[in-house]
């Protein structure tokens, strides 16, 4: 029977990926940077593979990024982060995965492409309110405007 991997080894790889494909570099190009081959690059992104601390140094150094930056919302591990009341965040996994794939990587491209901190906040209203989260009202009655205008 296959091992399942490790929550934070998979968790360290979706946030290889994701850096990866946010800066435009494929699997191979990684590969040729590190001296592996593009399939190990792809274990080493679905968590099959773990990253040693050299290697995620290398990667880190790559891809422009602190070696924090591939821990960050890590899922918590062992009795001993629950006694520290360190969990993990319930949506962590999905939205890592979220941001990993091909339209959470065009989200960001283009959402980071807005310079305006103004407009930037109205779309996050925008899909807040077509998402139907709570305190978000798309539009008001009495007025007829909707959540963008304020």
């Amino acid at each position: 029977m296959k091992k399942a991997p490790n929550p934070v080894d998979k968790h360290v790889g979706s946030r290889v990926r994701m850096r990866r494909v946010l800066v435009g570099m494929s699997q191979e190009r990684l590969g040729e940077a590190l001296g592996l081959t593009f399939q190990q690059v792809q274990k080493y992104e679905k968590g099959t593979n773990r990253i040693g601390a050299s290697r995620l140094q290398q990667i880190s150094r790559i891809l422009g990024m602190p070696v924090e930056f591939f821990f960050e919302g890590a899922p918590a591990t062992g009795p001993e982060t629950q006694a520290n009341g360190f969990q993990e965040v319930a949506d962590t996994p999905y939205v890592a995965d979220f941001l990993a794939s091909n339209e959470g990587v065009q989200l960001n491209r283009a959402f980071l492409r807005i310079r305006d901190p103004k407009v930037r906040r109205r779309l996050v209203d925008l899909v807040n309110a077509v998402a139907g989260e709570d305190g978000i009202v798309p539009m008001t009655e009495s007025t007829g405007d909707s959540a963008l205008t304020n």
